[in-house]
C-alpha cells in the first residue's frame, strides 16, 4: 500500500463502509469497536479519532484566540472560519478516498498518534 503500512488482519466484507465511518468524527468508534480483526480498518478508525480530537483542540484554541483579540480583530479573523472548516472537510474527504483506494493519508504531526493506541 502506498503512503503507509499495509494492514495484515483479515479484511472485512464491509471495509469501505467502515473506512468512511472512520473519518466521520465520533462515528469512528463504530469501526473501532466492530472491526477488531481488520487491522487496516482499525488504523483508519484510530486515525479518524486522532483527527477529530486534533480538530476539536484546534477549534477550542481558535475560539480562545478570538476572545483575546477583542471584537474588531476577532471579527476580522472570524472571516476565515469557513475556510478553515472547508480545509478540515477536504482533509477528511482525502483520507476517505485514499482509504477506500487502499492507501493511507499520512498527516505529519498527527498520523503518528494513530499507531500509539
Amino acid at each position: 500500500m502506498a503512503n503507509g503500512t499495509p494492514g495484515s488482519g483479515a479484511p472485512s466484507s464491509n471495509r469501505n463502509v467502515m473506512i468512511v465511518l472512520s473519518y466521520l468524527w465520533l462515528l469512528a468508534l463504530i469501526p473501532l469497536l466492530v472491526e477488531k480483526e481488520d487491522r487496516e480498518v482499525q488504523w483508519h478508525a484510530k486515525h479518524g479519532l486522532v483527527l477529530a480530537v486534533t480538530e476539536l483542540v484546534f477549534w477550542i484554541a481558535f475560539q480562545i484566540v478570538l476572545l483575546m483579540l477583542g471584537s474588531f480583530l476577532g471579527c476580522l479573523v472570524a472571516i476565515f472560519v469557513p475556510l478553515i472548516g472547508l480545509g478540515f472537510l477536504i482533509v477528511h474527504i482525502l483520507a476517505i478516498v485514499k482509504g477506500i483506494n487502499g492507501s493511507r493519508l499520512i498527516i505529519p504531526g498527527i498520523s503518528q498518534y494513530a499507531d500509539r493506541f
